[in-house]
This record gives C-alpha cells, structure tokens and sequence, in this order.
C-alpha cells in the first residue's frame, strides 16, 4: 500500500482512502479503496508501507481485510488524521458521536464539486457526458456554481471546454435539456439532502409525492414515514427549512426544472420479483429500466442471490453475470428484457 490520504465529500466528511499498488481483482485492476473512518484505520491497524489482503465486497466494492503485520516496514508509522481540510485549509471538526471528521466550509471546492458529480450522476439525473473533468473545467471557467448554473449552459460554453466539439457539445446540452422533468425520487437523491440516499429518496417520494408536499414537511410529519427516524427526520427537515435548500430550490425552479409527481405505488406484473442489471444497455439508461421495474411492482436489486429471479445482461457483464450461472439463476440479453417489459406494462395498463 502506498499511502492514506483523505478525500472531502459533498457534505464535508472527510473519508481515508487507501492507494494501492495496481492488483487485479475479481476481473478488474484495483488501486485505491475506501478505509471509511479513522476509527476503522485505528482498528485494523493499516499504514502506508503495509502489505494488505483486499477482496471486494459484494463482488462490487474494494475493500481492505487486514494487514500482513510481518510485511510491515519497520519505519511504518501509525497513521494520523489531518486536522485542516486538504483542500480549503478549514478547520476539520469531529462531533461527540460522529465517527467522523468533517470540512464545515460550505464554500469549500471539493464539496461543490462532488455535490456537482453527484446531481448529475447516474442514480441522480443521470446527465450523459457530464463526467467529474467536465464539471472540474466548468467550475474553473466559471460557468457553474451550483447544480440550477448546469440548465443555463449554452452551447457556446462547452465548445470553449477542451476535447468538446459541434457534436459533443450539441449532445450534452441535449443531455440536459432532456433532465429537465424527472422523476421525483431521482431528484431527491440528485439534491443531497443529508442521510437521503437511493432507497430513501423512493421512500420519501413515494409516501409525499410530491417536491411541495415534501418541502413543506414538518419533522413529525416525516416521522410519520415508516423507516424514518428522529436524526434523518430533523436533517430532512432542516435541509428544507434552511435558507441554502430553499434558495437551491427556488433557482431550480426558476431554470425549468421539475419533478415529475411520484406514482401510486401497488400490485403489478412483477410483483415480488427481484430484477438485477448489468452491463450496458443500448436502448435506454439503467436508472429509467430500473424506475419501469419498480412501476410493475418489481425490485431493481443491485446484488444477485438465489432469490433473484431475472439477470439482465448487457455488453460487459462481469461478476454478477458469473455468479447468476453459478446459482443457476434465470439470464436474459436487453432484446428479451425489452419484449418482457412491452409485455408486462401492456398487461398492467390493461392492453392484450
């Protein structure tokens, strides 16, 4: 292992990440993976120097298992937390409870720009093209500050990027055009509330249906959601009371953007069954095949089990496809998935 170093979140956690020596895991290279909080360094021991044991967890996820302590250089020493934000200098605070620290600059760079790659990320608004180097080139050309600056780029913005020309330009601002209305689960995980991630924002979604219903939410009424306690009920809460939240909303609205109201969730086709996707599909995004699973009643699930009762596989299927033959689970190519799925909503909307 190289080194530990830190990397600053959108809400100002600062997390250790370990950088390797590029190893193959699992069919792919691996060179830096998540140590989560100094409590877990503290615990399993690691330094830089070390030689350590990684497997992926899930199939999916590097993770660190242990040191090798008879490998370990002997000037290798104990690591130590930084106390000031790597990238803003800020004062970094660890809170009675929290396990850890955080940047509570609002202003620091590495929070806007990962909240930035996190609204447009593929389990957000799923913005094609705008990868983490293009949102780094148009904060450092000053055309974005927060994520409303993304719907009032024009093309002759992006053609002054480097490596964009006529077409790529006139893609990604296609790309954005097209996210103006989405669904609203994907715009709650898009906005970064604290603790409203994937699963939550189609809780929340489901149960308020709508973006006014929720921002006008009181913390007893969001407690009133199952599986929502007191601490995300009040970061919830104090994130659409708060001036920053409100603002963000207001100037979303203000550049066109909306939220589609959320379905009536109930019985469909697919019912209780668990879907799993990977590899690419050419015909539409993963989060919009996802969002019409869900809407027959089906479970996008991210991991394959027994349980599982379809794989859809794509160009690029790796390790979930290999375990689903393992398990003996059903697999199934995008043209298929694509004749099941006309199938199922024609039979939900009452069609032959």
């Amino acid at each position: 292992m190289q080194d530990i170093l830190v990397n600053v979140g959108r809400t100002g956690t600062c997390t250790p990440v370990a950088f390797l020596e590029p190893v193959l895991i699992a069919g792919s290279t691996v060179q830096r993976c998540t140590l989560h909080n100094e409590d877990e360094v503290a615990r399993k021991d690691v330094r830089a120097g070390d030689t350590v044991v990684v497997h992926k967890a899930g199939d999916v996820i590097p993770e660190i298992v242990r040191v090798v302590p008879e490998k370990r250089p002997e000037d290798a020493l104990p690591w130590v937390p930084p106390t000031t934000c790597p990238v803003c200098s800020s004062e970094l605070v660890r809170e009675e409870g929290e396990v850890a620290r955080r940047c509570v600059n609002p202003l620091c760079p590495a929070q806007r720009w990962e909240r930035l790659i996190h609204f447009a990320g593929r389990s957000s608004l799923d913005i094609e093209g705008m990868g983490p180097m293009v949102i780094a080139a148009l904060i450092e050309a000053g055309y974005v500050e927060d994520a409303a600056d993304f719907f009032q780029l024009t093309r002759e913005q992006v053609l002054q990027l480097d490596r964009f020309a006529d077409r790529s330009a006139d893609n990604l601002i296609a790309s954005i055009a097209a996210r103006r209305r989405v669904p609203l689960h994907r715009l709650l995980n898009a906005l970064g509330v604290p603790h409203v991630g994937e699963h939550t924002a189609l809780v929340l979604a489901n149960h308020f249906r709508s973006l006014e219903r929720l921002a006008a939410a009181t913390e007893e009424d969001l407690l009133a959601v199952e599986g929502v306690g007191p601490t995300m009920a009040a970061a919830v809460a104090r994130w659409f009371h708060g001036e920053d939240g409100r603002r963000l909303l207001a100037k979303l609205a203000e550049v066109g953007v909306e939220a589609e109201t959320a379905p009536v969730v109930g019985e469909g086709p697919w019912t209780g069954q668990s879907w799993v996707l990977t590899g690419s599909l050419e015909a539409m995004s993963r989060p919009d095949a996802e969002e019409r699973i869900r809407r027959l009643g089906g479970n996008p699930a991210s991991s394959v089990s027994r349980k599982t009762h379809t794989v859809v596989a794509g160009p690029g299927a790796g390790s979930k496809l290999e375990k689903a033959q393992r398990l003996g689970v059903r697999v199934i190519d995008e043209a298929a998935f694509l004749e099941e799925l006309a199938a199922a909503e024609g039979a939900a909307s009452g069609g032959v």
